[in-house]
């Protein structure tokens, strides 16, 4: 087996342990990806790619990370202290998804990895340098929905104080009523509320037919007494 390619992607903090990914291509027709080189206490090394260990709520079944504290599903309490430990007694939180099976094998992807590391931060430094590793693109900001803008929008349209303002004097015009006057054929004024038009009308024809009926009794009156004095 040879390595016939390998790719870095190198990270942008230098302080950083995590220094790199890589993907390597196994005779020119097999890859793996996502190997990341670590800087540790004795230089630096090859990790191979791994997954999160997982394991099962007792009430509810469902899945949750080895670190997780409380059922994603449920919420019930989960012990702290249930992974596995190796020999040395360290928990073992992560399983390889691929990795070599004996020395020789692991000793070769280390040094190949690591001499492709190295020249990679020498390429790095030059100028027009592109990263040949292909991570599809992850680092590219996502296109936001045109209704959610629309919904921004709006949000952002009803945290305006002056739109709120506007919308308040609506909303009193509209609760509070108004008032119209409107002149008959015979020359009355009638007063209309648009909240209770049918009332205020009613209250004028009210006082304008006892207007005219004063004003026939006191007309019938002078009547009377003028013909009393002839």
């Amino acid at each position: 087996m040879e390595i016939t390619e390998v790719r870095i992607k190198l990270m942008e903090d230098p302080g950083d342990r995590l220094c790199a990914f890589c993907s390597i291509t196994l005779d020119d027709c097999f890859v793996i990806r996502d190997l990341k080189i670590i800087q540790g206490a004795k230089g630096a090394f090859v990790a191979m790619p791994s997954r999160k260990l997982s394991d099962r709520c007792p009430k509810c079944h469902s899945k949750n990370q080895i670190r997780a504290s409380y059922c994603n599903q449920c919420g019930v309490k989960l012990h702290p202290e249930r992974a596995y430990k190796d020999e040395t007694g360290r928990s073992k939180l992560y399983a390889d998804i691929a990795h070599p099976i004996n020395s020789s094998c692991r000793e070769m992807i280390q040094k190949r990895v690591i001499a492709a590391f190295e020249e990679e931060l020498i390429r790095a430094q030059q100028e027009g340098y592109v990263c040949s590793y292909d991570d599809y693109e992850e680092e590219r900001f996502a296109k936001l929905n045109e209704t959610d803008s629309f919904s921004q929008a709006a949000e952002n349209k009803k945290e305006d104080p002056v739109v709120q303002s506007e919308q308040t004097a609506e909303t009193s015009s509209v609760s509070t009523g108004t008032t119209m006057n409107l002149e008959t054929e015979d020359g009355r004024l009638l007063r209309v509320d648009s909240r209770s038009g049918h009332e205020a009308n009613s209250s004028e024809n009210r006082q304008d037919s006892g207007k005219r009926q004063r004003q026939e009794t006191s007309s019938s009156t002078e009547d009377s007494f003028g013909d009393g004095i002839i």
